[in-house]
């Protein structure tokens, strides 16, 4: 294989990787904004959480249009130092994570596909080996279109991934590849994709022989026998696959679980999510929230606020903006994965997702009504 067609390989390699990790980020600043907590708090660097959200949009503006920038031959002196730049940063951080496992995961591709700690080392080393041959050969790689017009392909993929991602920030994400999407049956969502199963042996040593031996369970030797309990080992038969929503539930102040009785609910569910009060927009509440509850209560529709704010901060709350509905907690990371808006809409009908709603963009209940309350 010559040198032109392995160039050729690792710009394919590492332009797809770039784009499509900027692509899925971009479509969900939210989620990249939660990952740049995580590292700052995994690294001490809390003080740093105000910049989680411009560093997150420069971040995926810049992975985008770097790996366009290196699939099109774009401005290579440039791209091809953004490209070794970024590997040489990310690849020993990789490996210090897969070591400490000081996050969950990455994020390194959003929410559309979790990799963990150490497979995203492997990613990086492969990328890193891409970007090296790259560097090497960026004075022979050509632009698939002309030398002038770079900077006009480089200028509007820029403005166009800056913009998308303002865009779902303002709204939601355009896709939605989490377990909570419009359409997903939670109630699925909640069980283990597979039930793990195990058996044990335990292990004997004869102590007259010095003979080691597994036994079963209902097959254990005897100390008259001569034999001495050494260890026990586990056999997996079938691995346990966890849930694909894990930590969710739903309680109220007296820790009374109501997850099943709404979630699982056969009638209109309506949620109202605010995973924290004390910045959720109040406004929301006010101007539309609160019209669509007295509305679907009127209707003998359930409708609940789910936070993770303390009863002490909901009970000020719903004095305060007069709100005519229950309040119950969860967890504050679910809540976040549920929909990206402090405050958020969500309708569900025995167990499936019909709906969600920025704050900015929920619709008035005749609408809702129209189009979803059949």
């Amino acid at each position: 294989m010559t040198i032109k067609i392995l160039t050729w390989v690792a710009r394919i390699v590492f332009g797809v990787a770039f784009i499509f990790a900027g692509f899925t980020k971009a479509i969900d600043p939210l989620g990249s904004v939660y990952i740049f907590d995580d590292y700052f708090v995994a690294f001490g660097m809390d003080w740093l959480m105000p910049l989680s959200l411009p560093l997150a949009i420069i971040l995926n503006t810049l992975e985008f249009v770097v790996g366009i920038a290196i699939l099109l031959g774009l401005k290579m002196h440039l791209s091809a130092w953004a490209g070794l730049l970024f590997m040489i940063f990310f690849t020993p951080l990789t490996l210090y994570i897969a070591i400490t496992d000081a996050v969950p995961h990455c994020g390194c591709f959003g929410d559309a596909w979790v990799i963990t700690n150490w497979e995203t080392f492997y990613k990086n080393l492969i990328l890193l080996a891409a970007t090296i041959l790259i560097f090497i050969q960026k004075d022979k790689i050509q632009p698939l279109w002309s030398h002038k017009k770079d900077w006009w392909l480089v200028g509007g993929f820029t403005i166009l991934a800056v913009w998308l991602s303002i865009f779902c920030l303002r709204n939601l994400p355009v896709m939605d590849f989490r377990p909570w999407k419009v359409g997903n049956d939670i109630t699925q969502q909640l069980k283990p994709v597979q039930e793990g199963e195990s058996e044990f042996v335990f292990v004997y040593e004869n102590t007259k022989t010095g003979e080691m031996k597994e036994f079963e369970m209902d097959d254990l030797p005897s100390a008259e026998e001569g034999w001495e309990y050494v260890d026990r080992k586990e056999i997996v038969i079938r691995e346990h696959i966890p849930s694909p929503i894990e930590n969710f539930d739903i309680r109220d102040e007296y820790e009374i679980d109501y997850t099943e009785k709404f979630i699982g609910n056969p009638d209109y569910q309506f949620i109202v999510v605010a995973y924290d009060l004390g910045t959720t927009n109040t406004k929301a509440f006010t101007e539309k929230i609160n019209d669509i509850a007295n509305n679907a209560i009127e209707d003998s529709y359930s409708f609940i606020v789910l936070t993770s704010s303390s009863f002490e901060e909901t009970d000020s709350f719903r004095h305060e903006y007069q709100t005519p509905y229950d309040f119950y907690q969860s967890d504050e990371r679910e809540l976040k994965t549920i929909v990206r808006s402090n405050p958020g809409l969500v309708l569900m009908k025995d167990g499936i997702v019909l709906g969600k709603w920025h704050y900015r963009n929920i619709p008035a209940y005749d609408d809702i009504e129209n189009e979803l309350l059949q």
